[in-house]
């Protein structure tokens, strides 16, 4: 029988981070484990790397893309879907279990989580209330298994998870959850998910001096799990999924493409003063769903897609382009993908903002809203540094949401200059890259080791008791 196998992925983590800072992943050195770098899959986003890693497969077939995509059947952007329906491969717990039916697996907090086959599942899901509203809670399998686990621990700290409030509370919780859950209901294979870097990384940039003292921070979770496990004489797969670098340079690409006259824009009278811009992403000739680094270009009429090409090549931060064609060197082509894959310098990202005036700006884009911009925000981390009082309206926005008025949680910036770090190109130098930890007899010398790998890994953690 092999020993239980704890997969954790340590958001962010690079190798060079590891030294003086990470006291606990040291010592799993001197045991007997061995680190390197991980060759990541492009674009080296959440959901296509936890993808590669579950399934041993690129995102070509896989289908995940990005973070999120268009979806053509629905004529809209969908991001941050959580059904494992999505990933179209098996996943390592589907072969696992066909071997061995008796298998445990628990999933906790990696992505499409929803509808897994594993016997133990946790993950984000507010309640969507008829008025607007919703309640931050946890989604879990078999039902009652969050309520039980916050019983003990305390609720989930949803407001740490992500938005202005993002930090090491939320992975803090999510460690003490897997311990309670590994207590619970003693997994073979067991997958955590410690975001903590990968917010202070984008806000402030790998070079910022309160960097080490968070590396450290994470370093004293991953110990936390380490030790509570020894009784369970469990093993320790580490893995991220990306390196975070320093980044200088917003691209405003949808922006660029509307002055090009490619983008429809709806317009939404709110009062005879105030007119607010949605884009109309079907109607749009040409529009990107942007996601780091990396942004997906969907054109209506494909006789467009050499001249929108050569737009996108002469624009500054934009290092390649790349057609469906060019797409398969990455493995990515796939009709999920965009007709055309811009990938930005290493010191630039794309935003996805497609109105010129900021006072057009739709509602949504001064809030925390992850589902209906079409493209991912790394600046819904910050409080608008303009609001003089932030927490006083925020105080006020929740009495009105008491009193049961109209309210909204308009205290998000719209300056992408705030942003100093970002992810999804594949680093110039692989130190700056993901990494992987794991055991000295797991790892093959002379080996680089991909994403992808990380299937054939745990696979083989389980072949050889």
């Amino acid at each position: 029988m092999s020993a239980p196998l704890v997969v954790l992925n340590v958001v962010g983590l690079s190798p060079y981070m590891l030294g003086e800072h990470t006291p606990n992943l040291n010592k799993l050195l001197d045991k007997g484990y061995q680190s390197q770098s991980l060759a990541v899959e492009f674009p080296a986003v959440t959901t296509t790397a936890q993808s590669a890693m579950v399934t041993g497969k690129q995102a070509s077939e896989h289908g995940i893309v990005g973070n999120g995509w268009y979806f053509h059947e629905l004529a809209e952007v969908g991001f941050w879907k959580q059904a494992n329906q999505l990933v179209q491969s098996d996943k390592i717990w589907d072969v696992l279990k066909k071997k061995n039916p008796a298998l445990k697996v628990s999933k906790l907090f990696w992505w499409y989580n929803m509808y897994a086959n594993v016997d133990n599942s946790m993950t984000p899901r507010p309640h969507y209330l008829a008025d607007g509203n919703k309640i931050f809670d946890l989604y879990s399998s078999p039902n009652g298994l969050h309520q039980n686990i916050e019983s003990d621990i305390g609720k989930f700290p949803f407001f740490n998870f992500w938005g202005p409030k993002a930090g090491i509370g939320a992975s803090q919780w999510i460690a003490k959850a897997a311990v309670k859950e590994f207590e619970l209901n003693k997994p073979d294979l067991q997958l955590v998910y410690l975001p903590h870097l990968d917010y202070c990384l984008q806000k402030l940039g790998p070079e910022h001096t309160s960097i080490p003292a968070e590396i450290l921070a994470i370093d004293k979770v991953v110990g936390e799990i380490i030790d509570a496990y020894q009784q369970y004489e469990a093993e320790f797969m580490i893995v991220s999924e990306y390196g975070i670098t320093a980044v200088n340079k917003p691209i405003h690409i949808n922006r660029i493409l509307r002055e090009q006259g490619y983008i429809e824009i709806r317009e939404t009278q709110l009062s005879k003063k105030q007119t607010i811009e949605n884009i109309d992403c079907a109607a749009s000739e040409v529009f990107a769903v942007s996601d780091h680094q990396c942004a997906h270009v969907y054109i209506k009429n494909k006789h467009n897609s050499d001249k929108v090409k050569n737009l996108l090549l002469s624009i500054d931060g934009i290092d390649e382009v790349l057609d469906k064609e060019e797409q398969k060197k990455y493995g990515l082509a796939h009709q999920r993908s965009g007709d055309l894959v811009a990938i930005s310098n290493a010191d630039a990202w794309f935003t996805y903002y497609f109105w010129l005036d900021d006072n057009k700006a739709p509602e949504f884009a001064r809030t925390v809203d992850i589902h209906r911009k079409i493209g991912y925000d790394p600046v819904e981390m910050f409080i608008d540094p303009d609001i003089q009082f932030p927490l006083l309206k925020v105080a006020s926005k929740v009495l009105r949401k008491k009193l049961g008025f109209r309210y909204l949680m308009d205290v998000i910036p719209l300056d992408a200059d705030l942003i100093k770090g970002s992810h999804g190109r594949i680093t110039d130098d692989k130190n700056l890259g993901a990494i992987l930890i794991a055991s000295e007899k797991s790892l093959l010398k002379n080996k680089n080791y991909k994403q992808t790998d990380v299937f054939d890994l745990i696979l083989a953690h389980f072949s050889n008791a």
